[in-house]
């Protein structure tokens, strides 16, 4: 029989057919899509043809496509829908994939001929797309390696060899960390200060793991934070919080910390290989942001600006803490107070407020924004494959009936399935022998599960994940190019973050939330008052979290700019990194470590790009003002974000397309006037 990845998906819109791939079709696959890439390459290096734009640019854009389709479904199921035998596979076919990248890029013969069709592009009649590509491509080259001698060549190959197969085991070790461990409750008492719900989904986790008549915590978001933020029994809260901030860092079989001094040393190695100061350096050549100390001096300017605010606010929940009987405030109790606080003081409740938000009318409601915005119709369809029953598929169509994109939705957390929420695409949306391609894109959340008696209700921090998830969404939905390397999310990874920034600030309009928030039980709309308070909580400790997000962002920046790629300890290197930020009114937990669970840097993209989030909410809340000012639906606006952004990809440099669409460049008054940061 034939394998289903190597032949046409004969399935609605071409979208994987995953019913029928096993485990056992992917090795065989990959190995025969790497001999096609192969053997596109030898043509390309061997022709006698002076090159040219197409059959030397187009034609590389193109020598991998088989490869591509089988790589993003593979390793989206290694995210979502893992096993033993995937992790296995990816382990063996993940450094095949280094390998033939670096064929490509340090292929001197091919290198000269990209480089003689850039040295001729002034003499090029291309498009700006075109043009775009012919320089992507160079500088692909140029950034990797083409130019280095074959010795420096065969370390790059040995130390990208090696980070591949890191930070796989790095994502591995998080994952099997967070399942192994459960914290079993078998006394009712335990639980006081929980809402019903969270108990209930609790009974629900123990009756799964065969423990009936108990309650099982675990360290999935929708068990740990709930248990933090209003179980009353403060033995237990810290048993939880050292057990989460304890992932990896235990020195058992899942310990990372020799890993994350590994991959800082290596990525260092590989930088200075490439001629970088530090892998800081190297990264932000491809960037918004213009230098490493251009970022650690936006950190800096916010954390000054933020850093008076969060003293008060943490001055205020302990006195609030103290006044109310407690000793002391410690880590595991600051989720715990901040929320009695904040329901004391704007008198809202998060779980007051998620009979609102059903998921599926929250779903609903931000498919209702899409089409008020951008003219978008979701049409549900049970026709096409999925990796997990739990997965949800849509066909989405524009006000003229034409396919715009397929759609994949998977909310709720499982073993196979790593923590947080992303988006990710199975196609790029492209054209392939002048025949358009439409994305399949998809979602992927860890929502709270529905129980026996109650559907999945959100809090409203879920709800504003999953507006930005689909903020994502949206970016590779709209895309329209010619080249999948350019379209949709396919740019600077400190502008990726503005599509989904962006959308969250619509759930907190009355207009949007008339659209979706409705009492699950009775249709009740949600009350104004509600809305009022949620609006005038939303800079509830905005400086302490602003001062968090930039210890992120300069821990990630402290790794990355080493001079030497040395880390003696990853602890006492935290410790220093994160110090500047560190608040005197809380104090450092020991045994825990945020490093060796630092998944965003170590094993998804945003090495050396954590800032980005703070740098898109600058763009975010600037894009957003001009939203406010027009209408949060006027469609001429919503058009030229669409036009000018969300359609654009990386067609055009980022800085280009913004001020196409607000007219000047962002400030960053905007976002300190949406946190309350402005005097």
């Amino acid at each position: 029989m034939q394998n289903p990845l190597l032949k046409p998906f004969n399935t609605p819109f071409g979208t994987a057919p995953f019913t029928e791939i096993k485990e056992e079709h992917f090795l065989p696959a990959f190995e025969q899509a790497i001999v096609e890439a192969k053997e596109n390459i030898q043509k390309i290096e061997s022709s006698t043809d002076a090159p040219t734009f197409d059959n030397t640019i187009v034609a590389l854009e193109h020598c991998s496509d088989l490869l591509g389709k089988i790589s993003s479904i593979f390793f989206n199921l290694n995210s979502a829908e893992t096993n033993d035998e995937i992790q296995k596979i990816a382990q063996e076919v993940s450094p095949k994939l280094s390998g033939l990248r670096n064929d490509i890029l340090l292929n001197e013969k091919l290198f000269d001929k990209v480089k003689a069709v850039y040295d001729q592009r002034e003499q090029l009649t291309l498009s700006t797309e075109d043009s775009k590509l012919l320089e992507k491509s160079y500088s692909d080259f140029a950034l990797n390696g083409a130019a280095l001698d074959s010795e420096k060549k065969e370390q790059l190959r040995n130390v990208d060899l090696e980070l591949s197969k890191l930070s796989l085991t790095f994502g591995e070790h998080v994952l099997a960390a967070t399942n192994a461990y459960e914290m079993v409750v078998d006394n009712e008492a335990d639980l006081k200060g929980l809402p019903d719900a969270i108990k209930e989904a609790a009974s629900m986790t123990a009756k799964e793991k065969g423990k009936e008549g108990k309650w099982v915590f675990t360290l999935q978001y929708p068990s740990y934070i709930p248990f933090m933020t209003y179980a009353e029994n403060q033995s237990l809260r810290e048993e939880l919080f050292r057990a989460f901030g304890s992932r990896c860092f235990d020195g058992g079989d899942n310990d990372n910390q020799e890993i994350v001094q590994k991959l800082v040393h290596l990525r260092n190695e590989k930088a200075q290989l490439l001629g970088f100061e530090n892998y800081a350096d190297y990264v932000l050549e491809k960037r918004m942001a213009p230098s490493p100390q251009a970022v650690v001096d936006f950190l800096n300017d916010l954390q000054q600006k933020a850093r008076p605010a969060a003293e008060k606010e943490v001055e205020d929940v302990i006195a609030y803490a103290k006044a109310n009987g407690a000793e002391e405030v410690q880590r595991w109790d600051w989720a715990f107070w901040s929320e009695k606080l904040k329901k004391e003081r704007f008198d809202i409740d998060d779980e007051a407020l998620k009979p609102y938000f059903k998921l599926e009318n929250v779903l609903n409601g931000v498919f209702d924004v899409s089409n008020k915005l951008y003219g978008l119709n979701f049409k549900e369809r049970t026709d096409i494959q999925k990796y997990h029953e739990d997965v949800m598929t849509y066909e989405v169509t524009d006000e003229n009936g034409r396919l715009i994109s397929v759609f994949y939705a998977d909310f709720f957390p499982r073993e196979g399935k790593r923590g947080g929420a992303w988006m990710t695409s199975f196609r790029g949306q492209s054209f392939v022998e002048g025949e358009e391609q439409r994305p399949h894109v998809s979602i992927v959340c860890n929502f709270t599960k529905p129980t026996e008696t109650k559907p999945s209700l959100l809090t409203f921090n879920e709800v504003t994940t999953l507006f930005h998830e689909f903020g994502h969404a949206l970016h590779g939905m709209l895309a329209e190019g010619k080249y999948e390397s350019l379209t949709g999310t396919s740019v600077y990874w400190d502008f990726v973050e503005l599509p989904s920034q962006v959308l969250e600030n619509w759930c907190y309009e009355r207009e949007t939330l008339d659209l979706f928030a409705k009492h699950y039980e009775t249709g009740e709309a949600i009350p104004q008052e509600m809305i009022d308070k949620i609006k005038a909580s939303s800079t509830f400790l905005e400086g302490y979290q602003t001062l968090r997000q930039v210890s992120f962002g300069l821990l990630d920046m402290g790794y990355h700019r080493l001079a030497d790629g040395v880390v003696d300890n990853v602890a006492d290197f935290e410790k220093e990194a994160m110090d500047s930020t560190s608040l005197n009114a809380m104090a450092k937990v020991e045994g825990v470590n945020m490093s060796v669970a630092f998944s965003h840097i170590f094993q998804g993209g945003y090495a050396a790009g954590y800032y980005s989030y703070k740098w898109a909410e600058v763009l975010d809340a600037d894009a957003f003002e001009l939203f406010k000012e027009k209408g949060i639906f006027d469609k001429a606006t919503a058009d030229s974000f669409k036009e000018n952004v969300l359609s654009r990809g990386g067609i055009e440099d980022p800085m280009v397309l913004y001020k196409r669409f607000r007219g000047q460049e962002p400030k960053v008054d905007a976002l300190l006037r949406r946190a309350g940061l402005l005097n």
